[in-house]
């Protein structure tokens, strides 16, 4: 009713305003002449000249960038201070379609420069209109895919986004969660939008990520937002699924970027180190000589029992790497069916598992508490590469812990090999489609998985992977990329390595040819760091022990590598964006980029989410995107607005769940029995480990 009355209230002033009178009739007002109106008098007809303006530049950048040059920009900004609640309705609905697209680039920084976005957060926290919210958060997401204005966006809103948005609408801040509040939590626009602004700045780089995990109550609501979706059919919602790929990517570089990090010294570090396959507790060189290892820290933890150093429940900061955030990742990984946010999960739990920082290594305990091993694994069955590509990573991480090794060994191995291209079995179809980048992934979690552990290689050779591997290794260019080439070939190095296993390759039919042919290839890259997209690369990047940060000094298994000339991996990483339509209001289409650093013992991930322009179906307004799939270098952030083609709609309407089987595969039920050998590991002795 109320949009009826103001139509037919204004329609004297609309006609008035917007048509000229000529001798013949009546005419288009010209585009010079809505912009003059904006300053007009009258508030109704600065309210029509807008709502005009956002008409006329809808899906036209020709349009867009004439205004801008005409001056509309600063007119339009300068009613976002207007004393009338249909002037900011208009003006922010105009600004939003002039602030949309990679195109319009010139638009945004033009809105920057105007003071647009205090403007925009001093109207945000004014209003109590839910549509001028939704509208000036849109604008504010918008703005956020420019690289050049995350930081002014996480300076000029940031805590305004947090304190009158994020923290009200999460219900964080009230009393227990309350059954209506559930239903109405993901169905609010100004949550989503707000959270896909802070998706996109989160991956403006460190003193990003600092401002952002020292924004009071951001970290504790956004965890509030997914703790409330579980076990509702709402945990494929675009709002969690922000919160999520934000958690990601603050969960990137803590050991590095936090003081907590910063204060834990290389002896402490290094006594919280998994020791050898062995168990032994062995003494230590250093430069100095020998020197006994120090008695087993009070800080270590078995994966039961209470936490040391943990005496009141954690909050703020604490909670990104404190090992009860493990179940929720956990449970959204077994129930969702958003692949961006499976993505987002394994990847947080892939950067909170990275390094030898003690909360790393409580968090690869607590995933083997939790039973989170048989999630992951689980999950490389799914036909899905980006999502296949995030957990093998995290697989690899876990596997820097020797108990979670063996047991990714002794029960993963069937299912890494299966991914791998190549074979004779006829369920290799799937693997055939399979990204080079995550090809090299599982390559790179093999290799770590049978590092110091012969029965892993022997569980990989009685797996099949040889074939695989050694196809790969010599392959053509035509077949697989240089890198995966690489990957596939210091895999089969390493199982050479193991002299015991040699007479079992020989009676397979294997030679050494086929296991170290291609190593003079690889030491020949290891002169020069190579430029990959989003998996690992085995091109190394020479790092010595004095770059190395104070949060991550070199433990013994690191000096270890150092010695035999193991470098740095670089490499970038990928995610795919959801596909859904929510409706009339499509969603912003949001896509997500990273950043992965990977040595021969940490591997992280950052991610980013930005929107993608793509042209809705013909309305008023520009309206958000919806979501698709996007594959870009994370490195390369000049890419984010890059217009991506839909992919076929089979894959739309795909269920990725963990509760049908459709789309696994098991293996377990003809494989070979693998030889079953207890490993005894001094750092986790109490710890009652089980694959189920």
């Amino acid at each position: 009713r109320r949009q009826t009355k103001t139509t037919q209230s204004t329609a004297p002033l609309r006609y008035s305003c917007f048509f000229v009178y000529r001798e013949f009739g009546w005419r288009d007002p010209e585009l010079p002449e809505v912009i003059q109106m904006l300053q007009h008098q009258f508030p109704s007809v600065q309210s029509n000249a807008a709502a005009y303006l956002q008409h006329l530049c809808f899906g036209d950048n020709k349009i867009k960038a004439e205004i801008r040059r005409q001056g509309g920009i600063q007119l339009l900004v300068d009613l976002l201070d207007h004393r009338m609640t249909e002037v900011h309705r208009s003006a922010c609905g105009a600004l939003r379609n002039l602030v949309y697209g990679k195109a319009n680039d010139d638009n945004k920084i033009a809105l920057k420069n105007c003071g647009g976005i205090p403007a925009l957060v001093r109207l945000l926290r004014k209003t109590t209109d839910l549509e001028i919210r939704e509208l000036v958060t849109g604008v504010l997401w918008n703005l956020s895919s420019c690289d050049a204005l995350k930081m002014p966006i996480i300076q000029d809103a940031l805590a305004v986004l947090t304190n009158a948005v994020i923290i009200p609408h999460s219900g964080w801040d009230n009393s227990p969660l309350q059954d209506d509040h559930k239903i109405q939590l993901h169905s609010s626009q100004v949550l989503r939008n707000a959270t896909g602004c802070l998706r996109n700045v989160s991956s403006a780089g460190e003193e990003a990520r600092r401002r952002m995990r020292e924004c009071d109550g951001l970290t504790d609501a956004l965890l509030y937002v997914i703790q409330s979706a579980l076990g509702s059919s709402e945990i494929d919602s675009k709002t969690v699924e922000n919160c999520v790929c934000i958690l990601r990517n603050l969960s990137y570089r803590l050991a590095a970027e936090t003081s907590q990090g910063q204060q834990m010294g290389t002896d402490e570090l290094d006594g919280l180190l998994c020791g050898d396959a062995n168990g032994k507790d062995a003494e230590s060189s250093g430069c100095w000589g020998k020197k006994k290892k120090k008695k087993k820290s009070q800080d270590q933890w078995d994966g039961v029992g209470p936490l040391p150093d943990c005496a009141e429940p954690p909050k703020g900061i604490q909670m990104l790497w404190h090992p009860s955030i493990v179940k929720p990742y956990l449970t959204l990984l077994s129930e969702c069916s958003n692949p961006d946010t499976l993505e987002g999960a394994a990847g947080a739990l892939q950067n909170l598992a990275a390094g030898s920082w003690k909360w790393s290594v409580y968090i690869r305990a607590a995933v083997r508490k939790e039973k989170g091993l048989p999630i992951l694994v689980e999950l490389l069955r799914i036909d899905n590469d980006r999502v296949v590509c995030a957990v093998a990573t995290a697989l690899r991480n876990m596997a820097l812990d020797v108990r979670n090794k063996e047991l990714i060994g002794k029960y993963a191995m069937r299912d890494l090999v299966h991914r791998l291209p190549g074979g004779n079995n006829s369920n290799s179809s799937t693997s055939k489609t399979m990204s080079d980048d995550t090809v090299t992934a599982i390559c790179c979690t093999l290799h770590e998985v049978i590092t110091k552990n012969m029965e892993n290689a022997k569980a990989l050779r009685d797996a099949g992977g040889i074939e695989k591997l050694v196809g790969i290794s010599k392959s053509k260019g035509d077949k697989h990329s240089p890198k995966v080439v690489k990957a596939a070939s210091q895999v089969l190095n390493s199982m050479w390595q193991y002299r015991d296993l040699r007479s079992l390759y020989k009676k397979d039919g294997w030679s050494q040819y086929h296991f170290i042919a291609s190593s003079s290839t690889i030491e020949r890259d290891r002169q020069r760091p190579y430029s990959s997209s989003r998996t690992p690369s085995i091109s190394p990047v020479r790092m010595s022990p004095n770059n190395r940060s104070a949060s991550a000094p070199a433990s013994p298994r690191e000096m270890i590598s150092l010695k035999e000339r193991k470098t740095d991996y670089e490499s970038t990483g990928t995610n795919a964006a959801y596909h859904g339509n929510k409706g009339e209001h499509t969603s912003r289409k949001d896509t997500m980029t990273g950043e992965i650093v990977l040595t021969p013992h940490i591997y992280k991930l950052i991610v980013s989410t930005q929107p993608v322009p793509q042209e809705p179906s013909r309305k008023d307004y520009e309206p958000y995107q919806p979501f698709q799939n996007s594959t870009r270098n994370y490195d390369e952030s000049f890419f984010e607005d890059q217009v991506h083609h839909r992919p076929p709609a089979s894959e739309y309407n795909m269920h990725l769940g963990l509760k049908s089987t459709g789309n696994y595969v098991d293996f377990y039920s003809a494989a070979r029995p693998y030889s079953e050998l207890n490993y005894e590991t001094s750092h986790y002795p109490a710890s009652p480990d089980s694959w189920v």
